[in-house]
């Protein structure tokens, strides 16, 4: 509560108090009856008296107050959350702030057809039924899927979930005549599931998927598609004004994210732009074994690691992510919780391959790799929370393969490929990585790419950053190395996730996945890649799948299609008070079973 000013402290003080319904009653007595006011002498003998009626009428009126309001016997237990975002993620059905977007404000307002399992700590999350139950490829035509949709859903604001909603959500995306499509969300969505075309009702819960090409990995790209809902937009478009359709659309969509309405285990409560965003639980969530055990979830901005973890220190919030390294000793010591595990996650420079630049000499690519040690990063710089990579999965992984090109930390051999390519001591190749100070997914992004900097001046790179905010690096990633926003960097530092074939693979590897398709940031054009996501996508039969994905990241890796960094383990700092959180082997997590003591 701000302090009273002098002008204003008498009127103030004489003001009657509004008390909350979640205050414990004793203590609404106990704060009629306490003087605000310091009195001496006789006028604290006569205020002493008055205090013992007040204290009657206190006792009185608290006594009154449990019997009119039982209701509020059980205070509101809230959880309090820092994210590594500078913003609140979009709330309108698809998130912006790269998968930290996801998290927080898709899997937790939002469903899609398909989900991950996120409620084992041992296990990789693996693809499970969302709102459809079921879903099969048509066997005379691949490109066609029938997805059987679950009943009884509804959005927030009571309207039903079928088989029309399906339609309209991806008709907001992909049909550009649409009354309600909307530009805003296509970078972010149709970006994640390139091949998808249309979409068609057949009955109120059956929807006929239809792909540009058949694509195995649909059911899993469908996990990027939010349900919003249309009748709640519909309203929003109805009140709207506008000198036009499209006027109207884009007031309806700002409104809609204002008051947003989908199908998820949490609703949307208050909003406010850049600062917070409050969630309550959805007790009439489709998946009772899911409904929220908190009844209130705050989230709040904060991009710079410290101030998360002194936010989290001093009690002003209750979980933060990506706590700063060299404070992890004393978040242990001090009783928090540090929750972590391997993910599926890739910390890389994503080289670009265009016309003139550095990284299209192989040597150079595969001197960068062996030049970082990534043992020291990780034991010295951040505390232990991270996995060395050696590519987008480490062996044991189905789809790893056998690549020859074997990533570790080699000093004369990196020294001597650049030597190869004509550079050293006295020559230095000057390469320039865009990137972030803070974003999803990015971990501790200034000081990595600072070790980075020092680690490869002793190869003869002379490192240069241009260090941008963190949605901006991420609509970059989407524009791509030809882009004027890529302000000369010939490499760029997003993290990427690694759960499905298509995120970790493909949409960097495919050449027609360049921009603005998708994430090809450095227009790869390799038609041995080509070939074998063409083969992976077309291969239905998981086993024989899985041998193509094998084959692609290796050769990925004997390429050095990227300089591979690290795997993130997400960690996590927070209060003891938090209990029944799963730490998953995902980039996403499921609030609903948490629960917090007093």
């Amino acid at each position: 509560m701000r302090a009273l000013t002098r002008s204003c402290a008498a009127k103030c003080l004489s003001t009657p108090k509004a008390f909350s319904l979640a205050q414990p009653l004793h203590t609404i007595a106990q704060e009629f009856i306490t003087p605000t006011v310091e009195k001496k002498g006789f006028a604290a003998m006569r205020n002493n008296k008055r205090q013992t009626s007040l204290t009657k009428a206190a006792w009185m009126l608290a006594t009154a107050l449990a019997v009119a309001l039982p209701q509020v016997a059980r205070a509101e237990t809230v959880l309090r959350i820092g994210m590594t975002a500078a913003d609140i993620p979009r709330t309108l059905g698809q998130p912006d702030q790269g998968f930290e977007g996801n998290r927080f404000t898709g899997l937790t307002m939002y469903d899609g057809l398909t989900m991950w399992d996120l409620s084992s700590a041992d296990k990789p999350s693996v693809m499970i039924p969302g709102l459809a139950t079921e879903w099969k490829v048509n066997d005379d035509d691949k490109k066609k899927w029938i997805f059987k949709l679950r009943p009884g859903v509804t959005f927030h604001d009571g309207s039903p979930f079928n088989a029309d909603a399906v339609v309209w959500n991806v008709e907001k995306v992909l049909k550009q005549d649409a009354p309600h499509f909307d530009a805003s969300q296509v970078g972010v969505t149709a970006s994640r599931m390139p091949t998808l075309a249309s979409a068609r009702k057949i009955d109120d819960l059956t929807v006929e998927l239809t792909t540009k090409e058949p694509d195995s990995f649909l059911p899993i790209n469908l996990t990027n598609l939010f349900m919003a809902s249309p009748a709640k937009w519909q309203k929003a478009f109805d009140a709207a004004e506008g000198a036009d359709a499209k006027a109207k659309s884009q007031a309806a969509w700002a409104a809609f994210a204002r008051d947003a309405s989908g199908t998820g285990p949490w609703k949307m409560s208050k909003f406010t732009p850049r600062e917070r965003l409050e969630l309550v639980k959805n007790d009439g969530y489709w998946d009772k074994t899911r409904v929220p055990k908190v009844d209130r979830m705050v989230l709040l901005p904060m991009p710079e690691a410290n101030a998360r973890t002194a936010a989290l220190l001093s009690g002003q919030v209750d979980w933060v992510e990506a706590p700063a390294p060299d404070a992890v000793k004393e978040i242990k010591a001090r009783g928090f919780q540090l929750q972590s595990n391997e993910s599926p996650h890739v910390w890389p420079w994503q080289f670009s391959r265009v016309e003139g630049s550095p990284w299209n000499d192989i040597r150079v690519r595969k001197a960068a790799n062996l030049c970082i040690d990534r043992e020291g990063m990780r034991d010295g710089l951040l505390a232990g929370l991270m996995v060395p990579a050696s590519g987008t999965f480490e062996p044991g992984h189905p789809w790893r393969g056998s690549p020859t090109f074997q990533i570790k930390y080699d000093l004369k051999a990196a020294q001597k490929l650049m030597q190869e390519a004509g550079y050293g001591p006295s020559k230095k190749l000057t390469v320039k990585t865009q990137t972030s100070a803070s974003g999803s997914g990015q971990m501790q992004p200034l000081p990595m790419n600072e070790y980075m900097q020092q680690a490869l001046a002793e190869c003869y790179f002379d490192v240069q950053l241009d260090v941008i905010e963190w949605n901006t690096l991420f609509t970059n990633w989407r524009r791509g190395a030809k882009d004027p926003t890529a302000n000369g960097a010939n490499a760029t530092n997003v993290t990427y996730a690694a759960m499905d074939p298509f995120f970790a693979l493909v949409r960097f590897l495919q050449s027609s996945m360049a921009p603005p398709v998708s994430n090809n940031w450095g227009y790869i054009n390799n038609p041995k890649f080509d070939e074998l996501v063409t083969k992976a996508r077309q291969t239905f039969d998981p086993a024989e799948r899985d041998k193509a994905l094998a084959e692609l990241h290796a050769a990925s890796v004997d390429d050095a299609a990227f300089l591979y960094v690290a795997h993130d383990v997400s960690p996590r700092a927070m209060s003891p008070k938090i209990k029944g959180f799963v730490q998953p082997k995902s980039w996403f997590v499921d609030f609903s079973p948490i629960t917090m003591t007093q």
